[in-house]
């Protein structure tokens, strides 16, 4: 597919303008948004301020995991702006093939999500099995750590993007405390091997930022760029 231009970053200059692309797209307001993820999370807070959506998961001829590999030398902001981009180009294509409605078309908007979890310039994904979800929580274990979250939303051959950093810090945790709460396999698909909507609530002292950024989609940010590409639905029509 055709490179999209990016209009606009949250977290720095503009990378990318093409004014041929800024269409009338507001008059033509689809009132649903395609959303590439199979979060369950995402769906719950898109419900919570009234964005209709339709699914537009990954098939099983696509790699999608692969996208989110980690690479030597990156920070997590660059993971995190990099793999978003990523999934955007792969829904656009995955919307073409399978609607046969082209990236620059009048289709609803795509949106796409991505989260990871920092301590320093480390970054802690979504653990593999016990072992790894232990290792996990006890590095967060009385620590501070960011979460960042990337938002983009891709209609009418433009994309929007935008990164959501949160501060996190847990309480010490009791090895019995950790074990217990692997065995509950909630750390399982989650960055960070924990979920804040969830039983590890009881684990955080304090937040700074988006609550739900650290869920995985910050509501704030993704209502204005919903709104920005021409969206009409729950609050995004207010």
């Amino acid at each position: 597919m055709p490179a999209i231009p990016i209009t606009a970053n949250e977290t720095g200059p503009m990378t990318c303008v093409d004014t041929s692309a800024n269409t009338a797209l507001e008059a033509r307001s689809p009132g649903f948004v395609w959303l590439a993820s199979q979060s369950p999370r995402r769906q719950e807070l898109l419900r919570q301020i009234g964005v209709r959506f339709e699914l537009l998961a990954p098939g099983p001829d696509e790699d999608a995991e692969s996208l989110e590999a980690f690479r030597v030398g990156e920070s997590p902001t660059q993971y995190v702006e990099r793999v978003v981009l990523a999934k955007a180009a792969a829904a656009s294509e995955r919307l073409a093939r399978r609607r046969g409605e082209p990236a620059a078309g009048p289709a609803a908007p795509i949106l796409v999500a991505d989260t990871t979890v920092a301590i320093g310039g480390r970054m802690l994904g979504k653990p593999a099995d016990d072992t790894e979800a232990r290792a996990t929580l006890e590095a967060l274990s009385g620590r501070s750590h960011r979460v960042l979250t990337a938002v983009a939303v891709v209609r009418g051959g433009r994309l929007e993007h935008t990164i959501s950093v949160s501060r996190v810090r847990f309480e010490r945790l009791a090895p019995a405390v950790i074990d217990a709460y692997v065995a509950s396999k909630e750390p399982f698909g989650k960055a960070g091997g924990y979920g804040i909507q969830g039983m590890a609530a009881a684990f955080i002292r304090r937040i700074e930022g988006s609550y739900s950024g650290i869920m995985g989609l910050p509501l704030h940010e993704t209502a204005r760029l919903l709104k920005r590409a021409g969206l009409a639905s729950g609050a995004t029509a207010l």
